[in-house]
């Protein structure tokens, strides 16, 4: 005899659907994902083991195994030296360190509660790799990446880069839930994007990415902002929520209105949830891998471009650099400013 699953009251949910590494989301977003790997020990080149990597299809490890994936990284974890174009990428990296080198000139690590805003206005280049700094324990990582698209008008801005580090990040503590705010505002803290040329730079397009920790048992209203807005929670660790209805279990993506309060109850683990929420731009875009412009033309060029480049403007003398075992959070400027979590130049 047939067994046939009651459909889920979704309460004030729209949908409920299943979130992996790589998440859907919605106009002003075209990208997000999340990496969270266990990494062994690092040794001297803060990679992990040979034997820990071999039998790995590197350059493109992403199936975990032993507890962490090589994404495309062949002896360090990460990304070697790959294109943007087009939109933003805010990283934040919750846990671990990330290595930044630029075809500009940039460089540095961040880690630990940082988070780094990119604006791709053009043609840009960089690596981020994931050194395994300790030799001496794991090296857990934690990261999140949100890719937020440029209106046509900002195609061409050109290309910059901020990071804000985590004693900056304004976190907002209630009864049972800490919100941390990475772009637009919460509970009378905000964040503003860095570069005017962002989507998310007028307060008028309700740009917003909090990440919010619920204890067992806590509830949180999401209060209204209006119906132009989208709003997509996705949950990455924890039990249950709800909405007003069923228990949906984790992990999962939650397509929510905007324009009504919405009631989350969080189930009887802690919850980690993001939340992105913003005015569409509505605009007609091309994209294929990358690249992200105005028409198909715009993107083919691109490629080409970027194929006809390729290492000739790279700076560095490997494309998956990492700074130098040991060193701590900073930032270096090609043109020599270093700035450090203390804000001193």
């Amino acid at each position: 005899m047939l067994k046939f699953l009651k459909k889920k009251n979704l309460g004030a949910a729209l949908s409920y659907g299943p979130l992996e590494m790589h998440w859907d989301t919605e106009d002003p977003f075209i990208f997000a994902s999340h990496h969270r790997d266990d990494y062994p020990k690092g040794n001297a080149q803060q990679a992990p083991p040979l034997p820990e990597i071999s039998g790995r299809n590197l350059g493109r490890d992403y199936q975990q195994r032993l507890g962490f994936r090589m994404y495309n990284g062949k002896v360090i974890p990460g990304f070697p030296m790959h294109p943007h174009w087009g939109y933003e990428t805010i990283s934040i990296a919750m846990e671990g360190y990330v290595d930044h080198h630029d075809f500009l000139g940039n460089c540095g690590r961040y880690g630990f509660g940082d988070m780094q805003w990119l604006t791709a206005g053009g043609m840009y280049k960089h690596g981020e790799m994931y050194p395994l700094d300790s030799s001496e324990s794991r090296n857990p990582n934690d990261i999140t990446q949100i890719m937020l698209n440029l209106p046509l008008s900002e195609k061409g801005c050109g290309n910059s880069f901020k990071i804000i580090w985590n004693e900056d990040v304004p976190v907002v503590d209630s009864e049972g839930v800490s919100v941390r705010v990475v772009a637009g505002s919460y509970g009378g803290r905000t964040v503003a994007a860095p570069n005017g040329s962002s989507w998310a730079s007028d307060p008028a397009h309700g740009v917003r990415i909090l990440r919010i920790v619920m204890e067992p048992g806590s509830s949180l209203t999401l209060e209204a902002v209006g119906s132009k807005i989208k709003r997509n929670l996705y949950m990455t660790e924890g039990g249950t929520v709800s909405f007003g209805g069923d228990p949906l279990a984790a992990p999962g993506r939650f397509r929510l209105p905007a324009h009504a309060d919405v009631v989350m109850q969080n189930g009887n683990a802690r919850g980690v949830y993001w939340l992105l929420e913003g005015e569409p731009i509505g605009e007609k875009q091309a994209s294929y891998g990358p690249v992200t412009l105005g028409s198909e033309k715009e993107v083919r060029d691109a490629l080409n471009l970027l194929r006809e480049t390729d290492y000739k403007d790279w700076p560095w003398d490997v494309i998956d650099k990492t700074q130098p075992k040991g060193s701590s959070r900073f930032v270096r400027y090609a043109d020599g400013r270093e700035e450090h979590p203390s804000g001193k130049l």
